[in-house]
């Protein structure tokens, strides 16, 4: 019997064609996200060259005063951008994996992004994330939407009806037969992620891959509740249709309009205009008080007597300092926000396939929010490592031969080691497919399997 289904499922020309077409956009997602790991790379390269020329060329330029250089000097930090990336390219396209950063003051360079075309930017990538949540549903539309329908509308459904020994497994094996055509589909697209991206077989790439398959079977329970009804095939293509312009396009967009409205950041443009006027106005005010400041947020340093001359590095990187602070609480105001944007999309997601999937596979891969707030927070640790390495240097003018530049000269690289709870990832979705499951089976149950509508 399912030998018979699966041929009368090929035989029609359309599904050819989309299966044709789904494998073709799903293989042209890989080689996007092929792409998107080689641009990385490329660049991690060239700034690991680029970084070395420009310490050694920068020291030869410098070499009076070590204040003077660290003024030029940019040391480089890396998110490290891992394989199964190319799969759910998330945020990383927005957010830069590349943090070029001085010892100079850290809120006007934390933020700092690559130029890039914002029309592009709308757009969006094709990854594979978007294949599967947007287009994969579109064609399980397609194959199930008229599952019952069409047999009764072709007058076939009697004969069915009457040969039939069990009528709810023959439904069943319809199903089946079209879930086992695209769970191959899936699994041979992932397949040709293994080695044509570089992924490891490890526990990521499993969670993702059966995370994958969890949202496919929603979509085959959500025809299968809307077959119970038995209603026309016009019918059933239109309300399925409306269902995904539902899941994927009006309530993850008013969502987002939800969280834009209540948790809006104007402290990205405060802290950036605090930190600026912190540090500025340092010119024109008394120099004790801005070595107070810095004393009482680096006391170890209060030890050193401020020079007695119209101009100092030790004042200057003080100034850096202080305008720091100033910028403080809107920098833990808008990070508070964007965590809390976070918490409740996640939150809200777990109520809708298509936002939870695209949430969690974003965070399986290390490319969403919650990434870039790690990177954000490593940045800041990092930056303060340089000082604390630099400013009792500076303070005690120190030549250059005091520092090993070799050492100082490489690349830091930041790589996220957080895991997802799985109870979060699956059980979500499994409890909103059981529930459509049930409702299903309730309805065929209480609905009797009638000749005509």
């Amino acid at each position: 019997m399912i030998s018979l289904i699966f041929k009368n499922i090929i035989r029609a020309k359309s599904i050819k064609i989309g299966l044709v077409f789904l494998l073709g956009v799903g293989l042209l997602s890989l080689v996007v996200g092929k792409q998107f790991l080689d641009r990385q790379h490329k660049h991690t390269e060239e700034l690991i060259k680029y970084q070395q020329e420009h310490f050694a060329r920068t020291t030869q330029l410098h070499k009076e005063e070590l204040g003077l250089l660290l003024y030029y000097l940019r040391f480089s930090f890396v998110n490290t951008v891992t394989p199964i990336s190319g799969l759910s390219i998330g945020q990383r396209d927005i957010n830069p994996s590349i943090q070029q950063m001085t010892i100079r003051g850290i809120e006007a360079q934390r933020y700092d992004s690559e130029l890039t075309n914002p029309s592009n930017l709308l757009m969006g990538n094709l990854d594979f994330s978007f294949v599967l949540i947007y287009l994969f549903p579109l064609f399980i539309i397609a194959l199930t939407y008229n599952i019952i329908s069409e047999e009764k509308e072709n007058g076939t459904w009697r004969i069915i009806v009457i040969q039939s020994e069990n009528l709810m497994k023959y439904i069943l094996q319809q199903f089946m037969v079209r879930f086992g055509m695209i769970l191959c589909l899936l699994c041979l697209l992932l397949g040709i992620a293994i080695p044509f991206l570089g992924i490891p077989f490890d526990t990521s790439f499993l969670t993702f891959s059966l995370l994958s398959v969890l949202y496919l079977i929603f979509w085959f329970v959500l025809t299968f509740v809307v077959t119970a009804f038995q209603k026309s095939s016009n019918y059933n293509a239109v309300f399925l249709f409306a269902s995904w312009i539902l899941l994927l396009i009006i309530i993850p967009s008013s969502i987002n309009n939800y969280l834009v409205k209540n948790y809006p950041t104007p402290e990205a443009f405060e802290m950036t205009l605090k930190q600026r006027k912190g540090y500025h106005e340092k010119w024109d005010m008394d120099k004790q008080k801005t070595m107070d400041a810095f004393y009482a947020h680096y006391p170890q340093f209060s030890k050193y007597s401020l020079p007695e001359k119209e101009f100092s590095w030790q004042w200057y990187y003080a100034m850096q300092q202080v305008g720091d602070d100033e910028a403080a609480p809107s920098t833990l105001a808008l990070k508070e926000k964007l965590v809390a944007r976070n918490q409740l999309s996640t939150a809200i997601a777990q109520f809708i396939p298509s936002l939870h999937l695209q949430i969690q596979l974003n965070e399986i891969v290390h490319s969403g929010l919650t990434n870039q707030l790690l990177f954000l927070e490593a940045v800041s640790k990092q930056h303060e490592k340089l000082r604390l390495y630099f400013y009792p240097k500076i303070i005690e003018n120190k030549t250059l031969d005091s520092v090993n530049w070799d050492e100082k000269s490489n690349i830091r690289f930041f790589e996220d080691l957080s895991s997802s709870n799985l109870w979060q990832l699956f059980l979500p979705i499994t409890v909103i497919i059981v529930l459509l499951a049930s409702l299903g089976m309730f309805l065929f149950s209480k609905k009797r399997m009638t000749v005509g509508y």
